[in-house]
């Protein structure tokens, strides 16, 4: 018989994590497991408050299928079941899990690839003063590096990350940080200092006012995408999206959303929140076909799960199957 475990995980960053809505200290996440006789598939989500998550109400949403799940709910009748966000990720990917399990087969290989390659993932630095992102950015080494904004002080941020990091690639992030006020005057500075991607400098919502700005740098959807049924509303106001499986209610989505993204246009990253190799395993899956990866996660918490993604430097390396899938 089919059973259901689910359970909220406190995980302590490695000190302070902040972007423009504000600052954390852990990373608290839903592991959701699934047993078939000796078989266990697990998944692992962040509740997200920006959408309207806890971890509460997401354990409370998944406990409330555990009959359903006993009596047969699988992964395509779990589409239709839940909505896309946190929940429907953590049962989803646990689903991938346990069917490579009792198969035998790998998780890669049911989605249809034929290997799965090591990837440089992007590391991020997280919001600070000019000076101690400069710092920051000099101490890390990193060949591709991800820097959160927010708004007031952010050309000079840049300008101090570029002179401490002159060969570092730069991708930015400003959580929905920028306004019409410096929107403009930031977006040059990037162009200036060669940054190659800008996730959602404005608020999601306010997505039509970037169809008619050059885009000096490539401008990315993150808090405005979601999954496939968001893509074309974005055509033409962004050039890239961020796919995340929080976002997407799991693998599943996600596969379909970046083969249906690439259809409208878009270039795809493929990003995570914040949480252990248990979470990032899965979105390997759909990173192998993105321009940008940031699945850094387990680098930025202050120890990750047992038997974790090995990572050497900002390369990281297909999962172990006793991780997942």
């Amino acid at each position: 018989m089919i059973s259901l475990d689910v359970r909220i995980e406190r995980l302590p960053i490695a000190g302070t994590f902040t972007i423009s809505r504000g600052s954390k200290t852990e990373a608290v996440v839903v592991v959701a497991e699934i047993r078939d006789g000796p078989h266990c598939g697990r998944g692992e989500c962040v509740p997200y408050a920006r959408y309207g998550e806890t971890p509460e109400q997401v354990v409370a949403l998944l406990l409330g299928l555990e009959r359903e799940i006993a009596e047969g709910l699988d992964r395509p009748a779990l589409q239709h079941r839940l909505p896309a966000g946190a929940a429907r990720n953590a049962l989803d990917c646990a689903f991938w899990d346990l069917e490579a399990k009792r198969s035998g087969v790998l998780a890669f290989r049911h989605a249809g690839l034929d290997t799965l390659r090591p990837l440089v993932t992007a590391y991020t630095l997280s919001l600070d003063t000019p000076d101690a992102m400069a710092a920051a950015a000099c101490a890390a080494g990193r060949p591709l590096l991800k820097l959160k904004l927010g708004g007031t002080g952010d050309a000079e941020r840049l300008r101090a990350i570029r002179l401490a990091a002159p060969d570092a690639r730069l991708i930015i992030d400003a959580n929905e940080g920028w306004t019409d006020d410096t929107l403009a005057e930031n977006l040059a500075v990037c162009a200036e200092v060669g940054v190659e991607l800008i996730e959602q400098p404005l608020p999601a919502g306010a997505d039509e006012r970037l169809r008619h700005i050059p885009h000096l740098v490539p401008i990315c959807a993150d808090e405005s995408v979601h999954d496939r049924a968001s893509l074309a509303g974005l055509v033409g106001a962004y050039d890239a999206v961020n796919i995340k499986l929080d976002k997407t209610g799991g693998l599943t989505e996600a596969l379909a959303m970046a083969q249906a993204a690439r259809g409208h246009g878009f270039s795809l990253m493929v990003g995570c929140m914040l949480a252990s190799s248990l979470a990032m395993a899965p979105a390997l899956l759909v990173a192998q076909g993105a321009e940008v990866v940031d699945l850094d996660g387990p680098l930025l918490l202050a120890r990750d799960r047992d038997g974790g993604l090995v990572y050497e430097g900002s390369t990281v390396f297909p999962p172990s199957s006793d991780l997942w899938g």
